[in-house]
């Protein structure tokens, strides 16, 4: 009878690992298993809605990237720090995994040192990322993949419990997507923590980015298919995201100053409240339009594209330091906020076809400088009218049931 259980409890491994003695490692801890990569890229492959894939714990070197099309698949491991997928040796593919399903969750696993990004979901409905580990191990270089945690195209998307650190572009990035919740995550030496980009409807909270170039990024790109708007930014703790900018030369990224800790730009309704904004050293928020982010404006932008950040709410905050390490043309600005910079810029541009761009800041002590970037920094200023606030709230983000059941560790 112990016989015919060892033999079931080996099965129920879905034959990841050759045998059931226990995994060999290697002197850099991999796992030497020579069937454990065609294994696994046979389940992906034969996989069918309602599969779940688990794979046990140890450090797996995989040669190629991983692919899924099937709908309604988990996979999952042991956990972040005991089933870890590396991709250090890779001599085939980009991604570390890339998801065109539906209905997929992946979760407590860690991918490491993808050539390109981590995890890309594309073009889906439904997309789960739960205690996900996404990390550059060498820590952060311009030679590192893009992205850590990339759903493009999706409906409706769960990002939760994750960690992403070193990625050259976002560690966290949501594109072109809609019903997103981003939330108890941790971001950490990125060029970007968290960013929200030309998507809409999304809720990004109880996050934690610190030591990246910028953390935590809500944009609208010019020439793509969707706008987004409808963000609210909450009870995030963004602290010292003062790491120098690694962003490849030309990406969107490598434009965001080093020490911003919430950055909208050209992006509309969003709000930014109950957040704990430290030690941000050029500024805690930046609210920017496309003029003034360094991008090659003369290339031309779609005729349907608004350049221009509007209705933004900051208020309920807790700002502490940052503002003192500005660098470049924002030095001078110093002196109008005593000292340091105030805790809420703005470049100034506005579209001249509206009244008023509702910039609205009503957040204690805390100032709004408007630096004139119309007027090249000639008359930068505190702005008096900021004192105001939107008609109506953003509502909360509400996702499928079935997205938001936690099913736990493996």
């Amino acid at each position: 009878m112990r016989k015919i259980l060892a033999t079931l409890t080996c099965a129920a491994t879905l034959a990841l690992l050759a045998g059931c003695g226990g995994p060999k490692t290697d002197a850099q801890g991999f796992v030497i298993d020579p069937e454990f990569e065609k294994n696994l890229q046979a389940q992906l492959l034969d996989a069918k809605p309602g599969s779940v894939i688990d794979i046990p714990a140890g450090k797996y070197a995989l040669s190629r990237s991983l692919s899924l099309t099937a709908n309604g698949v988990t996979v999952k491991g042991a956990g972040m720090d005991k089933t870890i997928l590396s991709f250090a040796k890779a001599t085939s593919g980009a991604e570390g995994m890339l998801v065109t399903g539906d209905d997929f969750t992946l979760q407590d696993l860690a991918i490491e040192d993808s050539k390109g990004d981590a995890l890309k979901i594309n073009g889906t409905k439904n997309a789960v990322m739960r205690r996900v580990r996404a990390e550059w191990t060498g820590g952060p270089k311009t030679s590192n993949g893009a992205y850590g945690l990339y759903p493009v195209q999706v409906t409706n998307v769960l990002i939760e419990g994750t960690v992403v650190k070193g990625a050259s572009d976002a560690g966290i990035y949501v594109g072109q997507s809609s019903n997103i919740i981003v939330r108890d995550n941790r971001a950490e030496g990125n060029v970007a923590g968290i960013e929200i980009e030309n998507s809409s409807n999304a809720d990004v909270y109880g996050n934690t980015t610190t030591g990246n170039t910028g953390g935590i990024l809500v944009f609208n790109m010019p020439n793509l298919p969707v706008p987004g708007s409808k963000t609210r930014v909450y009870r995030n703790t963004v602290t010292a995201n003062n790491h120098a900018n690694f962003g490849a030369k030309g990406s969107a990224v490598s434009s965001v100053p080093p020490g911003s800790g919430v950055i909208v730009n050209s992006n509309d309704e969003v709000e930014i409240f109950d957040n704990d904004l430290k030690d941000n050293k050029t500024a805690n928020v930046i609210i920017s339009s496309y003029y003034s982010t360094g991008f090659d404006t003369k290339k031309g932008i779609a005729e349907a594209y608004d350049p221009y950040p509007e209705n933004i709410y900051v208020t309920g905050n807790r700002f502490s330091g940052g503002g003192d390490e500005p660098g470049g043309r924002f030095t001078p600005l110093k002196a109008l906020g005593g000292g340091r910079l105030p805790d809420v810029l703005w470049d100034g541009f506005t579209n001249p076809k509206l009244k008023s761009p509702g910039i609205c800041v009503q957040n204690g002590a805390a100032k709004l400088l408007n630096v004139d970037g119309p007027g090249k920094f000639a008359k930068p200023r505190i702005d008096t009218t900021a004192n105001c606030a939107p008609a109506t709230r953003l509502k909360e983000i509400v996702l499928p049931a079935a997205m938001t059941k936690d099913s736990g560790k493996s």
